[in-house]
């Protein structure tokens, strides 16, 4: 067997201030998911390289040069159709399609499950998940409609997590200020549930006798998140005199946003559906404590919340905010224990032999 050689391929967007960072890359988490694999592969001795190109017509090109054995797709936009070019014109690669999603959000994409079904009929493409229970959903479907044995299912729809480096940093969390910086970084979606934190924070900033600094990020609002946005900025405007305020920040190049992570007191993402959440992992490495859902999988268990329910979510910001080096050592060490794992998996599957 030749010795692999990785090329991730991902789209440029162009609905947002999409740009390049100096030395880590562009601003977006698709990037930063890619870029990380992109590195611990190389660290590992594979060559690997990653691109973005501006549309599915680029990717001949970079297959060309490259000369890959193995292409990894970073989401849904190549049309299945592209392929029936690109097998032909490059028979020996093995594609990889790559999700960063579970069900709930993949529904919010209309042609997703159409695609998929298009994109494992084609011997030579595959799709790869994030999340254990995406990965059994597809299995089960993919299996029913193609016929396969087990042994083939697995081989067809692959497991393949996220990696974050290990580069953590420590901080107190000063509790003798007037003010809370609470933090709802990422996309403002439905499906993120900023306003539910809000409403969460807000109560939790009026029980310790604090003004809150409630910040998110603009620049990129999906998915009909605008009245979600236009909900935060009518809760705070009514709740001005309190002091009570909607920080918008806008969407930096990595280091500067890591910069702005590390200035929170503490973090939420207590969203309806994740794989991983880069900005989870953002804030932990900062060394800022961290609220969220049972989504994230790395998450330590005591500190998260349900995401409906706002007095949940309180008295999880109330525990973090009593013991936060507890909930800033405990996640760093699951995170740790997470990537090492995705670490292991990932080049087990780029070292070993394959049928094709």
């Amino acid at each position: 067997m030749s010795k692999p050689r990785v090329l991730f391929i991902l789209k440029r967007k162009n609905d947002y201030n999409a740009f390049r960072d100096s030395e880590i890359g562009m601003s977006t988490g698709l990037y930063n998911s890619a870029f990380y694999m992109n590195k611990m592969l190389t660290d590992a001795g594979i060559e690997s390289e990653l691109e973005v190109v501006v549309d599915n017509n680029c990717i001949d090109r970079e297959v060309t040069r490259f000369k890959p054995t193995h292409v990894v797709i970073e989401a849904l936009w190549v049309v299945p159709s592209k392929f029936f070019i690109l097998t032909k014109l490059h028979p020996s690669i093995k594609w990889i399609i790559r999700l960063h999603s579970e069900i709930p959000f993949i529904a919010n994409e209309g042609m997703a499950l159409d695609w998929i079904g298009d994109y494992v009929r084609y011997e030579n493409i595959f799709v790869a998940t994030n999340a254990p229970r995406i990965t059994k959903d597809l299995r089960r479907l993919v299996q029913q409609e193609l016929n396969l044995s087990d042994h083939e299912i697995k081989e067809k729809i692959i497991y393949l997590p996220n990696f974050y480096p290990q580069e953590y940093k420590i901080k107190d969390l000063d509790k003798n200020k007037d003010t809370i910086d609470i933090s709802c970084f990422g996309a403002i979606r439905p499906m993120k549930n900023q306003l539910t934190q809000a409403i969460a924070a807000i109560r939790f900033a009026n029980k310790i006798g604090k003004k809150l600094r409630f910040h998110i990020n603009t620049g990129r609002v999906e998915q009909k998140g605008d009245p979600v946005y236009s909900n935060l900025k009518h809760l705070f405007n009514h709740l001005s005199e309190s002091g009570h305020q909607l920080i918008n920040n806008e969407w930096t190049p990595r280091e500067e946003f890591l910069e702005l992570c590390s200035k929170m007191d503490i973090g939420m993402q207590v969203s309806f559906s994740e794989t991983f959440n880069i900005v989870a992992a953002d804030l932990i490495s900062q060394g800022v404590p961290l609220v969220s859902s049972p989504e994230i999988p790395w998450m330590n268990k005591w500190f998260t919340a349900e995401p409906t329910d706002t007095n949940d979510i309180y008295k999880a910001l109330l525990f973090t905010y009593y013991f936060p080096m507890v909930n800033i050592y405990s996640n760093q060490y699951l995170l740790t224990r997470y990537t090492n794992k995705s670490r292991r998996i990932w080049l087990k599957y780029f070292t070993k032999k394959h049928k094709h």
